[in-house]
């Protein structure tokens, strides 16, 4: 076993075998020993993300560490130690649950570790098969997450949830099978990204496997138009969770997705491959801006800016030029930033002002300085005013969509994102500076989240200056080489 195959293991193993330690530990012992093992959690998932950006890679029928796998393992870990530390005050707040008493906080951190590993897994799978089986874990353990307060809403968004994208899974698996049935040898062994290129029955059934695949696992992207249950789950699911899902899982199931497109391109057609992704980037950026036009609660915005900036992420990869990469990947990475602090400051924002829940909030920064200040940078980097590092990819992807003749969807995705721009932009206005409501005062978390805006404007600073610098670089090629 090479260093950055034990550096795999040991970044996945260290939240699997947490969640059943934490589940058992004493109850005041519980958010100490979350706090350790989300630090030695991050720290393996760092180095390894280290390694495998600096070209140091494994590749073999079950697992991949790459450049590719190296970003989303970097984002994966990053929010997740964030939600493991703003979990507390999530918990010193919540008033119901689907476990009572002492056991609470000892349930979620289990759940959340859970969810964590499985979350860092699904990006080092060298197998299609072994990735849906791990996709189809963060939907069982999430949907008890979403659903954790055990209000009815939550447990219906849960129920949508877990419903929908299994749905979508299912007909991933179907596509899945096809593809098994056409490669050489068959089995699991065969669904191997490099095995996928030898599929052998012919380009109709090819593309027929192809776009149930990706259908299927657009469910659980969060693609339009097969989004339905994003809002809901994002809205009802604790802050900390909300992260996680947003700046987490859905970069890392489309990294799923864009494995099979470049794997099954020589079969299908490249064109063909990667006009699927440009057409359901377009489809979520136009589904997505007439809701980023209208008054919503914090969360559910969030949550719909989600779906806007999967969409350009699917752009990106499906121009697939060295500068159209280099967009997607500055977009992951500053998407992630930018949206996790969104969703922490939900939870001193819920108890500043109660009806954030359901009702959009204005004037926040009028009330709360700080507080706006947080949600503000949030919006700001999330809307693209500039010099948010989500403006500077946004660039690089549209122009790169001219370069690799795809005039008429860049030119469209122009006009989207503008529109999206001053929907978030309104939004930005309204609920920093907006009319102000009586509050409650000295929400708890607000200094955690005070921290964490501190540390995120840092983060989007530098990759602003990546945005830069990364066209042209090694890296780029990089990242093109090894998810073909």
């Amino acid at each position: 076993m090479t260093d950055v195959q034990a550096l795999a293991l040991a970044a996945v193993a260290v939240p699997a075998l947490s969640a059943p330690a934490l589940a058992l530990a004493p109850a005041r012992a519980a958010l100490a020993a979350a706090r350790g093992a989300a630090a030695l959690t991050a720290a393996a998932a760092a180095a390894l993300a280290a390694l495998a950006l600096a070209g140091r890679s494994s590749r073999g029928d079950w697992l991949v560490v790459d450049e590719p796998a190296g970003l989303l393992v970097a984002v994966i870990a990053g929010v997740g130690l964030a939600s493991v530390l703003a979990s507390p005050p999530y918990l010193a707040t919540l008033g119901s649950s689907l476990v009572a008493g002492r056991r609470r906080a000892r349930a979620y951190l289990a759940l959340l570790f859970a969810f964590w590993a499985v979350l860092l897994a699904v990006p080092l799978a060298g197998n299609l098969g072994a990735a849906w089986l791990l996709v189809e874990a963060t939907t069982a353990v999430s949907a008890v997450l979403v659903g954790f307060s055990g209000k009815p809403r939550a447990l219906e968004a849960g129920w949508k949830y877990l419903i929908l994208t299994s749905l979508g899974l299912g007909v991933a698996l179907l596509g899945i099978v096809l593809l098994a049935a056409g490669v050489p040898g068959g089995g699991l062994g065969g669904l191997s990204w490099d095995a996928l290129a030898r599929y052998g029955s012919g380009r109709e059934t090819a593309v027929v496997a192809y776009l149930l695949l990706l259908a299927g696992l657009a469910a659980k992207i969060g693609w339009a138009p097969v989004h339905n249950w994003l809002p809901d789950a994002h809205s009802e699911a604790p802050p900390p969770v909300s992260a996680l899902l947003s700046a987490a899982l859905l970069p890392a199931v489309l990294l799923v997705a864009w494995r099979s497109e470049h794997a099954l391109a020589p079969v299908v057609g490249a064109g063909t491959a990667g006009g699927v992704l440009v057409g359901f980037g377009l489809v979520s950026l136009a589904v997505a801006v007439p809701f980023l036009w209208r008054p919503l609660a914090w969360k559910r915005l969030l949550a719909y800016s989600s779906l806007e900036h999967m969409g350009v992420i699917a752009l990106g990869l499906g121009f697939a030029t060295p500068l159209a990469l280099a967009g997607a990947a500055v977009h992951v990475a500053a998407h992630a930033v930018a949206k996790a602090l969104g969703f922490y400051a939900a939870t001193p924002l819920l108890e500043h002002e109660p009806r954030a829940a359901g009702h959009p909030v204005t004037g926040v920064a009028r009330t709360e300085p700080a507080l706006g200040a947080a949600m503000g940078i949030s919006l700001g980097a999330l809307a693209g005013l500039p010099p948010s590092p989500l403006f500077a990819s946004e660039v690089l992807i549209v122009a790169s969509g001219f370069r690799a003749g795809r005039p008429w969807a860049a030119g469209a995705a122009t006009v989207l994102l503008a529109l999206g721009f001053l929907g978030l932009l309104h939004a930005l206005l309204e609920t920093t500076v907006g009319k102000a409501r009586r509050r409650n005062a000295s929400p708890r978390g607000l200094r955690g989240v005070v921290a964490l805006a501190a540390v995120s404007v840092v983060l989007l600073l530098a990759l602003a200056a990546a945005a830069v610098w990364l066209p042209g670089a090694d890296v780029v090629d990089s990242l093109a080489g090894a998810a073909s």
